[in-house]
């Protein structure tokens, strides 16, 4: 069985790739999905509101990730809807499936701001 940062790797692949049975396979019935527009929200509503979102990606790269027990915490880019952006995710997973994910959304890269300024 893959760990828990393999098993989030194969859930963000999937949605990039808008391949729905792939990250059908690695999401629990038991899920919850929280971000900073959505809280605690269940499978169903999650393939309901967010799955549509993959529409608009056309590319994802991981920056970084790491794993701590149950949990896998990943970095990536992505590019959607012609902006490019940074997240972090972390996902918690028992039993080769995702029963948790938290999103914190990042910045627009480029920054808005100048290097060693703020906005």
């Amino acid at each position: 069985m893959a760990g828990p940062l393999e098993t989030a790797k194969k859930a963000l692949r999937a949605f990039a790739e808008k391949d729905r049975p792939a990250i059908e396979a690695v999401i629990g019935e038991a899920y919850s999905f929280t971000s900073p527009l959505d809280n605690a929200l269940s499978r169903e509503t999650f393939f309901a509101r967010c799955w549509p979102n993959s529409e608009a990606f056309t590319e994802m790269t991981f920056i970084q990730g790491a794993e701590s027990g149950e949990w896998a915490f990943i970095t990536y880019e992505g590019v959607a809807g012609g902006k490019r952006f940074r997240n972090t995710e972390a996902h918690r997973v028992r039993d080769g499936k995702i029963v948790a994910t938290e999103v914190y959304f990042g910045w627009n890269i480029p920054h808005a701001a100048k290097p060693g300024g703020f906005v």
